[in-house]
């Protein structure tokens, strides 16, 4: 059987206070006195009544105080002031305090203070039902989103194997193509972070610049390591790699359009790159990163048919055509790149070391 509803009475004269609670007690509620507003507070930590009535005109603590005091608690207890009073304002400041509503003495009709004390009982069950439902949707939110965050490292370890995977099978195939995505892509990371790009645009450039050249999986090896220049059909199908690197990356899940930089790395702002021959604005900021940085590291860098550029003329290749073929910022932030020694970056002193060691070996020859 449910326990009754306990409703706690506060007031200082007996006689309204033991009416009050011999009608309650005889609607089924379970009823606790006080006659003044501290015992009624003390009563109230005791007992945790459903609902407190409580007068405002009292010794020792006003009904105000008790009110104040019940509300600042945060246990949600309604409170319904019973009060001889009669001003309008006393009603006001009671509400105000936190009071859910406000009866005149004497109780006139006792079946107007049943109907308040049903209806303000029913209000805080539903709030608290609703404080529940809320407690417990957040608890299954916190859960989900822990299940979906462990998801999302997974996800993302499989997509990072995936990406390693992938640029270790490109290296199985050409060990210049793989050294050559892994130079590009410290270039292009840093190139990133020193134009502002968020962690996760940063992301994306190099993962990108991981994989860029795996369209070279679909090139005779014949084509990639012929000692003199590729004659106009090999080039033509040497060009094709960007776009067999999409075909070969599009789907997998990304979450980043990895797949769209790799098939744009070889473009340039005038429509003159290829395989598409896309030109300005349609080009990806990440793509016109990584087209600068492939400029700069196969310029530095022996090729089977040719050996490495000077570093002062890929620097005024990249400076000259600034604006026409790349894209300015990227442009000024690789020759940055370039300029120095970098201790403080590692990975990218390392190439610098690489691509200077080149031009070492062409102003030599």
């Amino acid at each position: 059987m449910p326990t009754p509803p306990r409703i706690l009475v506060i007031d200082d004269d007996p006689q309204v206070r033991g009416s009050l609670s011999d009608f309650l007690a005889d609607s089924g509620y379970e009823v606790t006195q006080a006659g003044d507003g501290r015992a009624g507070l003390d009563a109230w930590e005791a007992c945790r009544p459903d609902l407190v009535l409580v007068d405002l005109r009292m010794p020792v603590l006003d009904g105000l105080s008790v009110i104040r005091a019940i509300t600042a608690s945060g246990r949600g207890t309604p409170v319904v002031v019973v009060s001889g009073t009669g001003v309008l304002r006393d009603a006001v400041a009671a509400l105000r305090e936190g009071a859910w509503d406000y009866l005149t003495k004497p109780v006139a009709d006792m079946g107007a203070l049943e109907h308040t004390v049903e209806r303000c009982l029913e209000r805080s069950r539903l709030l608290a039902e609703n404080e529940a439902y809320r407690a417990k949707l957040e608890a299954r939110i916190e859960e989900r989103t822990r299940e979906l965050s462990a998801a999302y490292v997974q996800l993302s370890g499989l997509l990072e194997a995936t990406v390693d995977s992938l640029s270790r099978v490109t290296n199985l195939k050409d060990a210049y193509t793989g050294t050559h995505q892994a130079q590009v892509t410290v270039l292009a990371t840093a190139m990133a972070r020193r134009l502002g790009m968020t962690d996760e645009e940063v992301e994306s450039v190099r993962v990108a610049g991981m994989l860029h050249d795996i369209g070279k999986l679909c090139i005779p090896a014949q084509y990639l390591l012929k000692p003199t220049v590729l004659d106009a059909h090999e080039m033509a199908f040497l060009r094709q790699h960007p776009q067999f690197g999409h075909d070969i990356l599009e789907s997998i899940p990304f979450p980043h359009p990895v797949a769209r930089m790799v098939l744009q790395h070889h473009e340039r702002l005038d429509g003159s790159g290829y395989p598409h021959g896309i030109s300005g604005g349609d080009l990806l900021p990440g793509a016109r990163i990584l087209g600068v940085a492939d400029v700069a590291e196969a310029m530095c860098s022996h090729r089977p048919y040719r050996p490495a550029h000077c570093l002062e003329a890929t620097m005024d290749e990249l400076s000259s055509n600034s604006g026409r073929l790349y894209d300015p910022d990227a442009v000024d932030a690789c020759l940055e790149l370039l300029r120095g020694n970098h201790a403080d970056l590692p990975d990218v002193a390392a190439v610098l070391r690489q691509l200077k060691n080149g031009h070492a070996v062409c102003a030599s020859m």
